[in-house]
């Protein structure tokens, strides 16, 4: 078993990403010495660099040498040069499932697992008992908005993190509270089929630390019964939804009043709370009230955690509002799935009914877009222009037939998609087509999210 000491350097092949970057994080607020590597830079390696982390563009074998542990994202391969050199180096590398335990081992973790929703009920879980004062550790997909990080060290007992799937990392938390908010399929380059993903979310839950809880969503078929068949084994499990009237908490009497959302919180039948949210949409409304659940399983009550929901505010990348000009609001989302980008159109159109909408999308990753080819083209129906941008290959090479131009010919039935070939011609087609007032809702897991500088201007 990994045992970390304070006098280790630790180096991380894909520093930049979402969840090394975390981890670097932790490690350095720990008194870790830090290095990492990343095909380019950003606002993470620049934090990181900023406060101590030595950080290196690109990949050579020679930046591994003096380092005690490595660790390698997902998407590096085996023959990866400076995994080679570590291993030539007798240097210990390994993954994010097989360190995690290394990080949380003396925590309380709050794990939030699920397809999607878990960056910003992650996010919303750490907001409320940072509120309450119970400042905990963290990790998430994204930096917070009230608290300007994805990652930190805090006093409390707590460790929250965001459970990612992918690659089965969830696996190595063993937490004492998870939380599910869904579970449909993803990730078809690592779970080939449906089945594959919900015997990794049943795995995760068998990992839950004795005693622990889980909190699932009553509104998702397949978290309910992982939840009942965890209850079936003696397990204590609390499940929260809208419209399922057997749900342990309810949110009901959802309203939709220009930028905010209200509900009424009901637990057993009994009225406990109402909270008001700036983030548009019931999806949004269902992941508040799993940070609720979650914060009561910590002591902090329904009225506590309804008051903290009100200035809480979103994560980087999901549905954040990166600025407005001429009657022209541009929106950034790490929407890369067919069911988060249409929960997100409807979460728009409930927003600003009254403007035109127009939807830019840079596809991520072969196999998902092959795998969920139909589904894809019907997302955008709620669009009323569509704007597609080459796919964004992350860990994988090209498909035959797979690809933006087939994909935006493909829409033609469905109110149609231009295709445009850089990102550059993405702002140019914005710059002439769009008429205020309107909305542009940029879908991006990659970096097409530059496009709403471009459309927006420097100072914007």
């Amino acid at each position: 078993m990994l045992e970390l000491q304070p006098h280790q350097r630790v180096h991380f092949i894909g520093i930049g990403g979402a969840g090394l970057s975390a981890i670097a994080r932790i490690l350095l607020e720990r008194g870790y010495s830090v290095s990492g590597s990343d095909l380019k830079g950003g606002p993470l390696t620049a934090a990181l660099s900023a406060d101590g982390a030595r950080v290196f563009v690109g990949h050579e074998a020679s930046y591994v040498q003096g380092a005690d542990i490595v660790l390698a994202t997902s998407a590096a391969p085996p023959d990866h040069v400076e995994i080679l050199a570590a291993q030539a180096l007798g240097i210990p590398v390994y993954r994010r499932k097989d360190f995690m335990g290394a990080i949380l081992r003396d925590g309380d973790t709050i794990a939030v697992a699920g397809t999607h929703g878990k960056t910003t009920t992650t996010s919303m879980i750490i907001h409320i008992l940072k509120c309450a004062g119970k400042d905990p550790s963290f990790i998430v997909g994204g930096a917070l908005a009230n608290w300007g990080a994805n990652a930190g060290v805090g006093s409390g007992p707590s460790f929250v993190i965001e459970a990612d799937e992918y690659d089965n990392m969830f696996h190595g938390l063993n937490p004492a509270l998870a939380v599910i908010t869904n579970v449909e399929h993803d990730h078809p380059d690592f779970f080939e089929t449906p089945a594959q993903m919900r015997a990794a979310f049943k795995t995760f839950v068998g990992t839950l630390a004795p005693g622990g809880s889980l909190i699932a969503c009553a509104e998702d078929a397949a978290a309910r019964s992982i939840a009942d068949e965890y209850r079936a084994t003696g397990g204590k499990a609390t499940t929260y939804g809208i419209s399922n009237q057997t749900a342990d908490w309810r949110a009901a009497d959802l309203r939709f009043d220009g930028e905010l959302v209200t509900a009424s919180i009901w637990r057993h039948g009994c009225r406990c709370a109402q909270f008001e949210l700036s983030l548009p949409g019931a999806h949004n409304a269902l992941n508040a009230l799993a940070a609720l659940v979650a914060a009561s399983e910590r002591g902090v009550s329904p009225e506590e955690s309804a008051q903290a929901l009100e200035s809480f505010r979103s994560t980087a990348r999901r549905f954040e509002i990166r600025g407005e000009r001429d009657g022209l609001i541009v929106i950034d989302d790490y929407a890369h799935h067919p069911t988060e980008i249409r929960v997100n159109i409807e979460a728009a159109r409930l927003r600003y009914p009254e403007r035109e909408l127009w939807a830019v999308w840079q596809p991520h990753t072969y196999s998902r877009i092959r795998q969920f080819w139909s589904g894809f083209i019907s997302a955008f129906d709620g669009a009323d222009n569509v704007v597609i941008t080459p796919i964004y290959a992350a860990r994988e090479e090209a498909l035959d037939g797979v690809n933006s131009p087939a994909l935006a010919e493909a829409m033609a039935d469905h109110g149609g998609a231009v295709y445009a070939p850089t990102f550059d011609d993405a702002a140019e087609i914005l710059r002439r087509g769009v008429i205020a007032p309107a909305v542009v809702l940029i879908f991006s897991a990659g970096d097409a999210n530059q496009i709403a500088d471009l459309v927006l201007g420097g100072d914007a």
